[in-house]
């Protein structure tokens, strides 16, 4: 089963989306995009019949929705449905929350409980730069962290704050497919692009397709290709 990340050209780079109930890590610069993908999948998931839940540091729910709202892909009708759980981390309610699943300490055990008991569709946790704030190993940590992910039944959307797509982390190892957005500052201005890094089970090329950003969110050109100098 395969199941739609809400970029219509991206779904087809993918054989018609991500294969379900797996872990993904979406990995790119600041500002190429990465939140913006994140909320059309979480939109997607909802105007499916998703449940979903939305794990941040960065921004409040309110900050979230304004960002999204120059979009018309529908975020803020769909984070207004009972379908879509936010939690910001920042927040002492919300890590208060967290302690009530199961009995294990560390951070994520605890949302991964959170994730099985309360039986979430789909999952994005952004970013991994959270374990900064939460662990004093966070390299070590975010092994732990994404095996806990991978064995729920949600198919999970882990961010990471990456610039070299060459330079894999713990999280791109164990994940089963890798997303990576780019930004190229050339003479003419910024060019975008996204690759498929990496994805069990779907025959990929590994080539940066043209992205944009649109009235409706990211759009990906599957037929265009980016060659950066």
């Amino acid at each position: 089963m395969r199941i739609s990340t809400g970029v219509t050209g991206l779904d087809r780079l993918l054989d018609g989306g991500l294969p379900a109930r797996r872990l993904y890590t979406l990995s790119g610069p600041p500002g190429s995009g990465k939140t913006t993908l994140a909320a059309q999948y979480v939109t997607d998931g909802i105007r499916n019949g998703d449940d979903v839940l939305y794990v941040t540091m960065h921004e409040t729910r309110n900050e979230l929705v304004e960002d999204m709202a120059n979009f018309e892909f529908g975020f803020e009708q769909a984070a207004s449905t009972d379908r879509f759980e936010f939690l910001n981390l920042t927040m002492e309610r919300a890590r208060r929350s967290l302690s009530g699943y199961g009995r294990e300490s560390g951070l994520s055990a605890r949302l991964a409980a959170m994730i099985r008991q309360e039986d979430y569709d789909r999952v994005v946790v952004d970013s991994t730069m959270l374990l900064d704030h939460f662990t004093d190993d966070p390299d070590t940590e975010v092994t732990e962290f994404a095996t806990n992910l991978k064995q729920t039944d949600a198919t999970v959307l882990l961010v990471s704050e990456m610039t070299d797509p060459t330079a894999y982390a713990e999280e791109h190892y164990l994940a089963h497919g890798v997303i990576f957005l780019h930004n190229f500052l050339e003479e003419g201005g910024m060019t975008r692009g996204v690759q498929v890094v990496k994805m069990r089970g779907t025959n990929i090329d590994c080539d940066i397709r043209d992205v944009a950003f649109t009235g409706s969110g990211l759009n990906v050109d599957p037929s265009r290709k980016v060659r950066p100098e």
